[in-house]
């Protein structure tokens, strides 16, 4: 009977720990409700596409995220020869980086 008790304490502790775990870092990743990971829309689109665009020289802008892990915004842009650029801009639109869109990591 101890036995059960204890094997059973043992798994409520675990299940408990795992929830735990979870929640930080769902929380820690973004997953709340700040908007982290959804596409920019409205004004604030139009804006920050405006200053992606004349950051890389031209092309079209392909996708936007909200809040991703190196600024307030993210404009990815398809420049005319095919590459693709990442442009991060603060909650103001200022350009806080830019840099190449590569998969393969070089």
């Amino acid at each position: 009977m101890k036995d059960k008790l204890k094997g059973m304490l043992i798994a409520v502790v675990a299940i408990g720990a795992l929830a735990v775990g979870g929640a930080a870092i769902a929380g820690a990743t973004g997953g709340g409700d700040d908007g982290s990971g959804k596409p920019i829309t409205g004004p604030d689109l139009d804006k920050a596409s405006a200053v992606a665009l004349q950051q890389t020289g031209g092309g079209k802008d392909t996708a936007s995220e909200l809040r991703d892990e190196e600024g307030y915004y993210e404009i990815e842009v398809t420049r005319a020869d095919g590459k693709q650029v990442d442009v991060h801009l603060d909650k103001s639109f200022h350009v806080i980086a830019s840099k190449p869109d590569r998969e393969d990591g070089r």
